[in-house]
């Protein structure tokens, strides 16, 4: 029953099982600034973009898991379940019904429009009236506009996901709120709480766990009780899935509360961004690695700007 932890999607590893999980990954011991800047470019880069630009990100996210230097444990469950998840959704996206576009207006008479010569006395065919079809297999029907509606879909989800997973896997929440600290000190300027913020994020990344150790142990206690949801009927079936979703929202508010009980018999204390740890400056290896990574950044960009627009 403990699938959930199998399947680590944005875990960081503990530290002292860094070393059994990856810790000789370069991709741990990357600038988060620079990861940051990375996930963000996966992020934003498929705004307005073509296809094959969104399939090279894919790629791209593919081949930096392969030669990352994590353990493969970390990814051998995550990656195939996100793939199957996405090529689902681009395949519901690509089937269903995408709904029609009324024809342009037409600027020349459709008579100057002919593709070809019909039989004498028929109509000549029109651009504008015909349907670019790819796929059509009784009521599934696959037109230019699903396809490239599944593709975007299946393809956005992937990199949003897997993009952020990587982030996590290899960047401790002390060192990701370091680097936003640094990203948003700027502001603190202009009189933003910039402490706050990041002390904000440090207590929603530190409660993601607990909200999965809540999920994992109601999913134990309905299997425990061997629970037949075939005999209970779809009526008492969902009964039971929003009771269990009411405990678990129940225990997570109630986990919630205690933490803030226990932040403030502290003192409600907490430390600014840049008292958390930050990552060793190291040698002449990692500065190569942090100005390859931001060199290859900079080519992204730029790819992105000439060969990357629809």
């Amino acid at each position: 029953m403990d699938f959930l932890r199998q399947i680590p999607i944005g875990q960081f590893a503990a530290p002292e099982l860094e070393e059994q999980v990856g810790g000789g990954s370069w991709l741990r011991r990357l600038d988060p600034r620079l990861k940051l800047a990375w996930t963000l470019a996966f992020l934003v880069t498929p705004i307005l973009a073509g296809p094959i630009w969104r399939l090279a990100l894919v790629g791209l996210l593919l081949l930096i898991t392969a030669l990352s230097g994590l353990s493969w444990r970390l990814w051998r469950r995550s990656v195939p379940l996100l793939l199957a998840l996405a090529l689902l959704v681009g395949g519901l996206a690509a089937f269903l019904p995408a709904g029609a576009l009324p024809p342009g207006q037409l600027q020349r008479p459709p008579a100057e429009l002919r593709l070809e010569p019909g039989p004498p006395g028929s109509q000549p065919p029109e651009r504008s009236g015909a349907a670019w079809v790819l796929f059509r297999q009784g009521p599934l029907v696959v037109t230019r506009r699903s396809a490239e509606l599944g593709l975007n879909g299946a393809t956005l989800l992937f990199t949003l996901i897997h993009s952020a997973n990587l982030l996590l896997l290899s960047t401790s929440p002390e060192q990701l709120v370091w680097a936003i600290g640094w990203v948003l000190a700027p502001l603190g300027r202009l009189g933003w709480p910039v402490e706050r913020l990041g002390f904000t994020l440090l207590l929603a990344l530190r409660f993601l766990p607990l909200v999965q150790e809540e999920l994992q142990n109601l999913l134990r206690s309905v299997a425990t009780r061997a629970v037949n949801f075939k005999r209970l009927g779809w009526k008492a079936g969902l009964g039971l899935v929003l009771a269990l979703g009411e405990r678990l929202l129940a225990n997570v508010l109630l986990r919630a509360e205690q933490g803030a009980e226990a932040l403030l018999a502290r003192g409600g204390c907490w430390l600014p961004p840049d008292q958390l740890p930050r990552p060793q400056g190291g040698g002449v290896v990692q500065k190569l690695l942090n100005v390859s990574a931001a060199a290859w950044l900079l080519v992204l960009l730029g790819l992105r700007w000439k060969v990357g627009d629809l």
